[in-house]
Order: C-alpha cells, then structure tokens, then sequence
C-alpha cells in the first residue's frame, strides 16, 4: 500500500520525464507523435489501476485512519518530512484524479488538439496529474504547498500553447491570480508551522488549534482561506475562470474543472477546519455569504449567456455554472457540521463527474461545428442534436439534467446535504443567518435548471436539418470510451450515495472532532 501511493504520487513525474526522451524504435509505430500520445494513455493508464488497487486495498471499516502511510524526514531542521497517506477524504478524489487524467490522455490520443509537440503535451499532462495527485496525498503543510504549486505552470503552457482565442491573455490571467492567492496562502501556512511547532498534518489536525491563539487562527484562516478561495473559486475571485475555460483545450478545460478546483475546497476541508477551527468559526458566516453570492451570480450570468442573441460561448457558460456549483461546496464547509462537509465532499466529486463530461461533450460540439457560440449552434431552427446526432444529443440532455440536481444524479446528494448543513449550522453560527443562506441557495438551483433547460432547448431540439446542410458526426468510438465511464458513475453516486457517505463521513466526524472520536 505505500509503495502504490508513492507510485500513484511519482509515477506520473517520472512517465513526463520518458515522454520527453527518444522513443525506442520498436515502439515508435506509425510516428513519434503517436508514441508519445500512447506513452501518455499508458503512463496515465497504469496511474488509474494503481489508484483502483489502492482503493480496493484500503480498509473502509476504518475510513478515517491514514492508510499507505510514508513519513520520511526530508528537511530536518525545519522538521519538513515526506509525509503521505490517504483516508476517506482523500482516497475519492485521489481515484477521480486518476480517472479524468486517463481518459483525457486516451482522448488525446485520438483527438490531439491542434498546438505544437505532443511530446511537451503529455510531459505537461502528466506533470499536471503529479502534482494534483500528491495535493491529495501529502500530510506536510509545506508539501501541499510545493504540490499546490506544481500544477499552474503544466495548466500555463496547456492553455497558452494549445488553447483557442485569446489564450495569451486567460493563460496569463490564470497564473497571475492564483500566484498572487499562492503568496498569501505561503504566509498562513508558515505561520501556523512557526507558532504549531510542527508542519505535520496529522498532528495539528488533531491538536484541533489548542496549541494556537484565537489571533493566529484568525490571521491563519484569511491568508489561507484567500490563497484557497481563488482557487476553488469563490466569488469575486472568479474572474480567470471563464476566460481560461473558454480558451483551453477540451482535456485542459476537463482537467480544470474536474481537478484543479477541488484542490481549493480540499484546503478547506483538511487544513482550515481541522487546524484552525475557531478561526473558521468567525469567518464561516462570511464564507457561507460570498459562497450564495456565487451561486445566483454564477446562474444569472448563464442565464445571460444562454438568451438569445447574447452570443455567449456554450464553454464560458459552463464556466460559469461552475463558480455556482463550488458555491454549494463552501456553503456545506461553511456550516462546519458533518452534514454540510460530507455534502461539500460529495459535491466536489458529483462535480468532476458531471461538469468534465461536459466539457467533453462541448469540445465535440465545437469539433464539428467549428464554434461553441450558442447562437451559432441553435441557428434558425435550432441545432437538433436529437435529430442530426442522437447520442450525442442525449448525452448533453443527461449531463445537463444531472448538473441542475436531478434526484437520482449524482449532482443531487451534495446540493442537498450542503442545504442540509445551513439549516442546522455548528453551534456559535448564526442559524438565522445560514438559514437565510439556505434559502438563496435553494433558489439558486431554481435558476441552475432555468439555464441548463434552455441550453438543453436551443442545443437538442428544433426542426429537420435542412437539405443540402452537411451533417454531423454522432459519437465516436473513443468518445465512446473516454465518457461512459463518467455517465456510470454519475448513475451510481446518484443511485448509491452510500459508496462515498460511507468513506467520508467517519473521516469527517474524526476531523471536526479534532481525532476525539
């Protein structure tokens, strides 16, 4: 079990080292380029049964245990040591890594988007996948900052080089944002190591902040909380998202949504509530209001871009959709209750499933319709995907039902329990003010499936392709491969809920405990 994380961690660095190097000559196949690409679905590959052994391996009657621990001393006069381990906080976002960096590398084996070597392409793919791997593996606060960091020059590049128009400008934006946040972020973590005695992990979360000062918490919690906030992204923080999502490839966009944002409500979940909880007391409400805020802004700016004649780009709207579903993430660790932080987690991985299939299906759209202008792809008649592309018009109806919250998607279960969490805050919050919270979000998911509805109107339905109109490819067999798997799991967290409530929630209880339980 240690050797497969520290596998599932470095595995990736060292496959984007090989893929940088000469392929040997029996494995070269038609090109070097389709080596590498394969190089790279292999690499990933191997990553993601790795992660599944790991997660069958683990022992889920003691969920909230570190499990496949590794605890090495690395800078000893700092006491930083190389400290990994998983529990059930972090083993599903650990395996939905896995997942989504596999099947966006099989994806861009068969459909590389178009930019220079496909050899920097993977080196950065996998780059990319180490460090958001080892976010969630690492127990050491100066670790997950240096993992935290590793994946914005892989996304830089991913953007900036391979990206559509404007990706100069949103490439640079991106990393400027989320450096600045970083900087601030650095500040909190140290000085809760300086004033802990201790950068490890495991053992502030258990000393539950007993060992810091109300002052430090507070001063702690806004540096980190800044630094995480960007990231995840909490409004008014956003603004580099819709414009990065809009001008990266396909996998960059899916990779973006699925994985990076969840780094920052990740840092929420295991650093801020454990570590500095009366910190995050005073805070909480304040989080909890710019979290609702994001949630009707989010869905008013898609109602705006999905009306007709707004020109609004079908990828920027699900950018947006974005900023108000992370919206119900912070709302659930707002609350600070094991109800509202089990829902942010489900939420976080209902998240990556639905929203990474989206922009997968929306980079199919702009495939073959050379535009993702919604416009465009409505037309007079409307595009009728029903009609011209039946699969692939049922695919986006299903994403889009299980983006707004259908009961029995798994996009419902984390919306709920986060709503859940705010009727019933932890003592000291104010429950008139969370359940004021509860009642914007809640009328924020009204507005969340008035836009996906008409998206799914415009986009699927209208009359017969006219004649002498080119028609459409409907899905293809990679496309096949690379969505089913997030159409199944869709299904199945909506279905059986239990498979994450069941590892997460003991883990959660243990955490907000302070490892009392």
């Amino acid at each position: 079990m240690q050797f497969l994380l520290a596998l599932i961690v470095a595995g990736p660095l060292l496959g984007a080292v090989a893929a940088l190097l000469p392929a040997p000559p029996g494995l070269k196949g038609k090109s070097p380029d389709q080596a590498v690409l394969r190089h790279g679905a292999t690499v990933t590959g191997v990553i993601l049964l790795a992660a599944i052994v790991l997660a069958l391996g683990f022992d889920h009657d003691q969920p909230s245990r570190m499990q496949a621990t590794t605890d090495i001393s690395w800078i000893p006069a700092l006491d930083v040591r190389i400290h990994l381990g998983v529990d059930g906080i972090s083993l599903p976002l650990l395996v939905l890594t896995a997942l989504l960096s596999f099947l966006c590398a099989l994806y861009s084996y068969f459909k590389m988007p178009s930019g220079p070597s496909p050899k920097a392409f993977v080196a950065l793919l996998l780059v990319l996948e180490s460090g958001t791997l080892a976010t969630f593996a690492v127990l050491d606060l100066v670790l997950f900052f240096l993992a935290f960091e590793m994946v914005l020059i892989p996304m830089y590049f991913l953007i900036a080089r391979w990206g559509g128009e404007g990706r100069q400008a949103a490439a640079w934006k991106f990393i400027l944002y989320t450096l600045l946040g970083s900087v601030v972020m650095l500040l909190g973590l140290l000085l809760i190591g300086v004033q802990a005695g201790t950068f490890d992990m495991v053992a502030l979360a258990t000393d539950n902040g007993r060992g810091l000062t109300t002052t430090v918490q507070v001063t702690a919690v806004l540096a980190i909380g800044l630094g995480l906030a960007v990231k995840t992204p909490m409004w008014p923080l956003h603004s580099w998202l819709p414009d990065a999502h809009t001008a990266a490839p396909t996998v960059g966009s899916v990779l973006l949504a699925g994985v990076l944002l969840k780094m920052g409500t990740y840092g929420f979940v295991r650093i801020v509530l454990p570590i500095a909880p009366d910190g995050m007391r005073i805070f909480a409400p304040y989080l909890a209001a710019f979290a609702v805020a994001g949630i009707i802004y989010g869905s008013l700016a898609c109602l705006a871009l999905a009306r007709p004649g707004s020109k609004g780009d079908l990828k920027r709207l699900i950018a947006y959709s974005s900023v108000g579903h992370m919206g119900f993430v912070l709302l659930g660790i707002a609350t600070m209750t094991p109800t509202g932080v089990n829902g942010a987690l489900f939420a976080n991985i209902a998240h990556g499933l639905v929203t990474g299939l989206l922009f997968f299906l929306v980079g199919a759209l702009k495939d073959r319709y050379g535009t993702a202008d919604l416009d465009t792809l409505a037309g007079a008649t409307g595009a009728a995907l029903y009609g011209r592309a039946p699969r692939l018009g049922a695919l986006l109806a299903f994403a889009a039902v299980a983006s707004l919250g259908l009961p029995g998607l798994a996009g419902f279960w984390g919306e709920m329990l986060a709503l859940f969490g705010a009727f019933e805050p932890a003592e000291g919050l104010s429950r008139p003010a969370f359940l004021t919270f509860m009642a914007i979000g809640a009328f924020g998911t009204l507005l969340t499936a008035a836009y996906l509805l008409i998206v799914v109107r415009r986009v699927c339905m209208g009359g017969p392709r006219p004649a002498g109109e080119t028609a459409i490819a409907d899905v293809q067999g990679y496309e096949f491969a690379a969505w089913t798997p997030l159409v199944a799991l869709t299904v199945l967290a909506g279905l059986w809920p239990a498979v994450l409530l069941g590892l997460t929630d003991p883990a959660v209880q243990q955490l907000l405990a302070g490892g009392t339980r």
